[in-house]
């Protein structure tokens, strides 16, 4: 049964100018959930329909960009929002061209110098390896989620990144010791058991796969297995799911962007989550039936915009091949148009490795289009140069606005969320 249990807090500082209330010690509360194996999970009618509805518009998305789209370029981008919004739950604010940039400028110098930049990127590459981890039908395994987290902290620098914590952790309250947090974890010596338990959930097949995502990142959340980075890993792990059960193949939905609008009703539904008592209680049930239905209902929300994204980038590569008049199939240009909306700032080296082709034919391309408007030469890092395209940038920018906006648009209402302004 889920509960409570009573721990005591030995303060290690003192001095120092800590007040008392950062310095002392005493008794606190950590929660500990129930296992999930096992663990029965009854939705309400609405809430199975929610989440019928959230796993048709994801099959749908994952189907249609094959025909629309290249399919790469498209999931280069929505990766790329995906991971901008997770990090922008954290605190982490950046804009489209401003990140794009230093994602070229670390492709040309090896280290991107904006250091905000430098963790959204992490975030990126963290996202792109939860994406490549699985296949259909195969087991998510510990070392997986390792090592999403690993690439997560920048790197792999920091010192606890990659291992499970072995020190309690709290969300809230003071820096120094857990008492008046708004939540504590349970103690690190059940963090093994219990993350092995949701590993376990996590490669079962009873329930929907929405379902099973939003139930195993409510409880990832609720371990929070790590001693930082826990909201960013817990939404990877969304991802590993939807692509372990088959459902999202090719795209990745940008759930992160809906639940950075919706963050108090999110916040609330993991909170709501957490009950005491058994699993088989009506307050249990409840919780977990809240939570799914909210998850359900920003999968569907998430979806749709990433639907729309999909024709305007349609319609941006039509417009470009109108503009170059001759594009012949299978030439660079005919490529780097294809690729163009996964990779909306490029150098004539990235460039080149992206299409696997020669140095000069792709700087050639590269000029056509900036003679046709379609890209622009900026400057990137210390001295790099790169070719943007300004339209891409303005759709991603676009994006997020849209999905800032609970009614689908900030001209139709304001943002929840700090979003980047309109050109």
């Amino acid at each position: 049964m889920a509960k409570l249990v009573r721990l005591r807090w030995i303060s290690e500082v003192s001095g120092g100018g800590l007040s008392r209330r950062d310095s002392r010690s005493g008794y606190y509360e950590a929660y500990c959930p129930d296992p999930l194996v096992g663990r029965p999970v009854t939705l309400t009618g609405p809430t199975a329909a929610d989440v019928s509805e959230a796993e048709a518009a994801i099959a749908r998305l994952d189907g249609d960009v094959v025909a629309l789209v290249d399919t790469e370029a498209l999931s280069r981008l929505l990766l790329r929002a995906e991971a901008v919004a997770s990090s922008r739950i954290e605190g982490l604010e950046i804009g489209a061209r401003r990140l794009l940039r230093a994602e070229a400028a670390q492709g040309s110098e090896g280290e991107a110098t904006d250091v905000t930049a430098r963790e959204v990127l992490a975030n990126i590459e963290a996202m792109a390896l939860a994406v490549a981890a699985v296949e259909p039908g195969e087991d998510i395994t510990e070392q997986m989620v390792l090592d999403i987290h690993h690439r997560l902290l920048v790197g792999g620098r920091l010192g606890d990144a990659g291992r499970l914590r072995t020190e309690q952790n709290w969300i809230g309250g003071s820096s120094f010791n857990p008492f008046g947090a708004a939540y504590v974890p349970p103690p690190p010596e059940l963090v093994p058991e219990l993350v092995a338990d949701l590993l376990a959930f996590c490669n079962s097949d009873e329930l929907p796969a929405v379902a099973q995502a939003a139930i195993a990142h409510a409880q990832f959340e609720t371990i929070h297995p790590f001693v930082d980075g826990n909201g960013r890993t817990g939404r990877a792990l969304i991802h590993l799911i939807l692509r372990r059960r088959g459902l999202a193949r090719h795209v990745t939905p940008p759930v992160s962007l809906t639940l950075a609008t919706w963050t108090q009703s999110y916040l609330d539904g993991l909170v709501r989550f957490r009950h005491l008592g058994s699993p088989e209680s009506p307050e249990a049930g409840e919780g977990v039936d809240l939570w799914v239905g909210r998850f359900a209902a920003a999968c569907t929300r998430a979806t749709a915009d990433a639907a729309l994204f999909e024709q305007r980038a349609a319609q941006l590569e039509r417009g470009w091949r109108e503009r170059l008049s001759t594009v012949r199939a299978g030439s660079t240009a005919d490529l780097l148009l294809r690729r163009l909306i996964g990779a909306p700032i490029l150098t004539v080296s990235t460039a080149a490795t992206l299409l696997d082709r020669s140095y000069p034919a792709v700087n050639g391309a590269i000029e056509r289009l900036v003679q046709a408007g379609i890209l622009r030469q900026v400057t990137v890092g210390r001295r790099g140069r790169a070719f943007e395209s300004p339209e891409v940038i303005a759709a991603f920018t676009d994006l997020e606005r849209q999905l800032a906006s609970p009614e689908g648009g900030t001209r139709q209402s304001p943002p929840e969320r700090p979003v980047p302004r309109r050109k």
